[in-house]
């Protein structure tokens, strides 16, 4: 047993060598844990993977410090080298199958992304059937060792891991989604702004052409520019002040009224704000340059 940072670090739980010369291994939930009172306590492994399949029971999982409770038709990734510990109640009934790190690394040019890279509790759903006979079958093929062993084997974990694949990719898209929605209302924001910023709308007409509420807009932009949906507008109305007061021979006053202000006293107090300098004061500095 290795022991990093405190962690202890196993071939399986509890052993210090590989216990079989597969690089699967497959074994039930209560097969191992009933040794250990149930309990599987904080480890890592330092050259596998492991899925974890809970069909019935219940199991309080902790991955990387995020605790979950998982009921039956849940399947937890267990990434190499994760620090991860499992408490298992007396009726716990599933499947453990662990994964050598070449075996991972022989199927992973064949799926798209990383698959048990990441930790994350996956719901069967639809699919617990599939999945209870795929693991089924796994261990029952792992402990028969019938003719084409080998073969069956690694076709049964491709049809695993190209579930778990799919899986990975539909969350991501989900994840995705909202921000792709962002960016577009961001985008739409932009166009607006371009539009309107010389009529000095106020952020509510905005978001009511963009089609969301003032609060979510705002939030929005905070989350994807860094800046409020008001600070974006007025950068936009300082962008074309700057230009017109370096690039034209327009008045200070003819600067003003051409981006909205009522005042040219108003729009050198908008100018300082933003600026640090009256627009008088950025003119000439900028023609000293």
């Amino acid at each position: 047993m290795a022991n990093v940072n405190g962690i202890p670090v196993f071939k399986l739980y509890g052993e210090t060598s590989w216990p079989t010369p597969d690089l699967i291994h497959c074994e039930s939930i209560p097969e191992r844990s009933r040794l250990h009172d149930w309990e599987i306590k904080t480890h890592r492994h330092g050259d596998l993977a492991q899925v974890l399949y809970v069909q019935a029971g219940q199991a309080r999982v902790v991955v990387e410090d995020v605790e979950q409770q998982v009921s039956g038709g849940a399947l937890q990734i267990v990434p190499v080298m994760s620090i991860h510990g499992f408490r298992f109640s007396e009726d716990i009934q599933g499947y453990v199958i662990s994964l050598a790190k070449p075996v991972l690394d022989r199927f992973a040019p064949l799926l798209e992304g990383k698959p048990m890279a990441e930790a994350h509790c996956y719901l069967a759903g639809e699919d617990r059937a599939y999945l209870e006979q795929l693991f089924a079958q796994l261990t029952e093929e792992y402990v028969l060792r019938r003719p084409e062993r080998d073969l069956m084997l690694q076709s049964l974990l491709c049809a695993l891991l190209v579930w778990i694949s799919r899986r990975a990719r539909e969350r991501a898209q989900h994840i995705a989604k909202p921000r792709e929605r962002g960016m577009q209302h961001l985008d739409h924001l932009a166009r607006l702004i371009e539009k309107h910023f010389r009529e000095h709308q106020q952020i509510d007409d905005y978001a009511r052409q963009i089609g969301v509420s003032t609060a979510h807009l705002n939030a929005l932009c905070r989350q994807l520019a860094g800046q409020s949906a008001l600070q974006l507008v007025n950068q936009r109305v300082i962008l074309e002040a700057k230009r017109n007061l370096v690039y034209t021979s327009m008045t200070i006053g003819q600067v003003a009224d051409s981006l909205g202000f009522a005042e040219q006293a108003y729009f050198s107090r908008f100018f300082k704000r933003a600026t640090g300098l009256t627009p008088k004061e950025f003119r000439l500095q900028r023609r000293e340059v």
